[in-house]
Order: C-alpha cells, then sequence, then structure tokens
C-alpha cells in the first residue's frame, strides 16, 4: 500500500519556549530563573545544579517552590534525570495541570565536561600517547570523530529540552572577548584596533536550538537577543531591552503564553524505528526475554518497521541470545581443559535449540510494513 497523507490543522496555541537564559557573571542569571518557582502560573519545577552549585542557597528566595535533582556527576545519570522529568511533565501535561519546568545551571558546565571528555579520550589514542610520552607538554590533537561523539552527548539532552512538554531554561556563561582569525591571532580592524565579539559558553549551536534568547549584563538591562513568536520582532543585531525583566513577565506576558498553552509539538527525529527497539534488546537479562520480543517481533506489519529495520531487529535478537549463551571466562577456560570442551557442546546444543526457536518465522506472518 502506497502512503497515506497525516496531517493537521494547526492549533495556533502558543508553545512554552525553550529558554536561553546567558551572560556575565553575577548578571542575575540563576536568580531570575529560580524566581520563577514562585510564580503560581506554573507547576512543579525541577532544578539540575551542575557546579554551579547556588540551588540550596537560591531556596531562599521569596516563594521559591523548586526541587534540586540528585545527580552523581556522571553525563548517563544527568542525562537520565533530564529524561525523567521530561516523561514528568508529559504526564502533567496530558492531565491538564500547570506546566512543568525544567532549569539547567549551566549549559556551560556540561559542555566543559563534554569537552574534558573529548579531550580525555584523545589522551589515550596511540599517536597522543607516543606525543606526550615525549613531551608531555605537547598538543593533544583531538579528532573529529570525538567531538562529534561530544556533541551528540550535547544533543541528547538539549533534543530531550526542544521536545519538553513545559518550560524548559537552560543558563550559560556569556562574555565580551576578543575576535581570533583562524590562524588563532587576535582579529584587528582597518583601524588595527582589536575585533570585539560576545561568546556564550556552551555548544556553537545553542543559540540556534532555542526558541528565546535573553542576554545579562552587570548594571545593565537585560536583553532579548532573540524570540521566535509572531508578537513582535528582535532585529538581527539589535536585542530588545527587558526593562523589571522576570521569567514570569517574559514567558506569560511577552511572549504571550498561559496555562491554556500547549506543549511543543516536536517529536524527537531518529534516523529509523529501530531505536526503541534496540534498547529493549539491550536491557533483555535472559533467553526468555529474547523470545518475547522475537514473538512480538512476528507480529510484522503491526510494528510499524520497514522490511530492512525488521531485519535488522531481528538480527540484533539473535546477537543478544548468543550474547547471553556466552559464558563469563573463568578459570576452567583452557582452551585444551575438560570444562572447556564440555561447555563447548553444551553450547552448540544450546545454539541447535535457539536456531530452532529462533528460526524463520511461518509463512502466515504478516509481512514488515512496505517502505
Amino acid at each position: 500500500m502506497p502512503p497515506k497523507i497525516k496531517s493537521r490543522k494547526p492549533t495556533c496555541v502558543i508553545p512554552y519556549p525553550f529558554l536561553l537564559i546567558e551572560g556575565e557573571e553575577g548578571a542575575g542569571k540563576t536568580y531570575s530563573a529560580f524566581a520563577l518557582s514562585a510564580s503560581e502560573r506554573i507547576g512543579q519545577m525541577y532544578v539540575i545544579d551542575l557546579s554551579e552549585g547556588s540551588a540550596d542557597e537560591y531556596g531562599a528566595i521569596p516563594g521559591a517552590r523548586y526541587e534540586v535533582i540528585d545527580h552523581d556527576g556522571t553525563y548517563q545519570d544527568i542525562a537520565e534525570q533530564v529524561e525523567a522529568i521530561r516523561e514528568e511533565a508529559q504526564r502533567a501535561a496530558a492531565a491538564g495541570e500547570k506546566p512543568v519546568v525544567l532549569v539547567i545551571d549551566s549549559g556551560t558546565a556540561l559542555w566543559r565536561m563534554l569537552s574534558n571528555w573529548a579531550n580525555e579520550r584523545a589522551k589515550r589514542t596511540a599517536r597522543n600517547r607516543d606525543k606526550l610520552r615525549n613531551d608531555p607538554d605537547a598538543n593533544v590533537d583531538v579528532t573529529r570523530n570525538l567531538w562529534n561523539d561530544s556533541t551528540n552527548r550535547w544533543y541528547r539532552i538539549i533534543q530531550a529540552m526542544q521536545t519538553f512538554p513545559g518550560i524548559a531554561i537552560i543558563l550559560a556563561r556569556g562574555r565580551d572577548i576578543s575576535a581570533t582569525g583562524e590562524d588563532g591571532q587576535p582579529l584587528l580592524d582597518d583601524r588595527r584596533r582589536v575585533v570585539r565579539e560576545w561568546k556564550v559558553g556552551a555548544q556553537k549551536d545553542i543559540g540556534f536550538d532555542v526558541s528565546a534568547w535573553v542576554r545579562m549584563r552587570r548594571d545593565q538591562t537585560p536583553e532579548l537577543v532573540k524570540a521566535r513568536t509572531l508578537r513582535f520582532r528582535v532585529e538581527s543585531g539589535k536585542p530588545m531591552p527587558l526593562p523589571g525583566f522576570s521569567v514570569e513577565r517574559l514567558v506569560f506576558d511577552l511572549l504571550g503564553c498561559s496555562t491554556a498553552s500547549q506543549p511543543r509539538d516536536m517529536p524527537v527525529l531518529v534516523g529509523d524505528r529501530t531505536g526503541p527497539w534496540m534498547e529493549r534488546i539491550t536491557a533483555a537479562t535472559s533467553r526468555d526475554d529474547c523470545l518475547a520480543l522475537w514473538t512480538e517481533l512476528d507480529a510484522g506489519a503491526e510494528t510499524g518497521l520497514t522490511e530492512p529495520e525488521w531485519n535488522t531487529v531481528r538480527g540484533a535478537v539473535r546477537a543478544r541470545v548468543a550474547e547471553l549463551a556466552a559464558p563469563k571466562p573463568g578459570m576452567d577456560d583452557a582452551p585444551d581443559s575438560d570444562a572447556a570442551r564440555l561447555r563447548a557442546a553444551a553450547e552448540a546444543q544450546q545454539a541447535e535449540a535457539d536456531a530452532e526457536v529462533l528460526g524463520d518465522p511461518p509463512t502466515s506472518t504478516p509481512a514488515p510494513a512496505a517502505a
């Protein structure tokens, strides 16, 4: 069957924003974000404090009511907490409750952690180990694939915030620095003066990823650098002053969000439909778990998988069964030991049994969905 068009009419409802608040140290970024928790127009706020150390102290803000997320400092734990909060926000949105708010303080600390991870991995490569052995102060080459890994980890969290069914806020440091050329030297204008530029301490595309962007500097009025809205226009290079700034006023008055606003309708983009299946296969801890997945996979067209995706998942189930059947190495695993020979015979018998169970589906099995 040819694919059918899936469409709907626009709702015209203003979505909750994904907000970047960046600026100089001591400009009030954290205070302004945490002060939102005192608003009666939001539900529960969750704060993920990444090395900034102010989440507990700022709980003394009058009316503040937010939860500080516990994490062990590892990327995996942080990412899982972001995704857990996203699930709670989804539940609250489906129940018609006030919007859940997620604050990450800060994106600068997150990107620094991922950059350090890339550098530490680079030091472990054979080429860089040789360089450092001869010269401990040698420059370490961080290859593109390592930076890509760090960027992919960054975007796992950014995509969760872009699709967050509530109000998402990420804080970052920003400052005025000397612009540099490709040779690493400062750029000069026609009058031989150093060119200055504003630098946000986060992954370079953060300004594109957010829907609203606020800049804060000491002793200056906060400015709105960008806003994705039909209510007004922020000209390029001409930030909009925000006298009397508060996040509540920006979100609910200036941008026009309300308790009737809806989450952003943005599904996470994936290359194919195998991702959820692969996660379940990896989580399988027994042969019976794999057989249950195999039986579900035999539903064919009901899985929604294309034929290539379907074959990919089948192969992954087989590989997981083999992985679970493989014994852990032990003292009796010498190639010529009696224990090893007996184990090899048992494995062969098990492989034959698995081949019968995980063979080709019967001819009555529905075909996979068409591409």
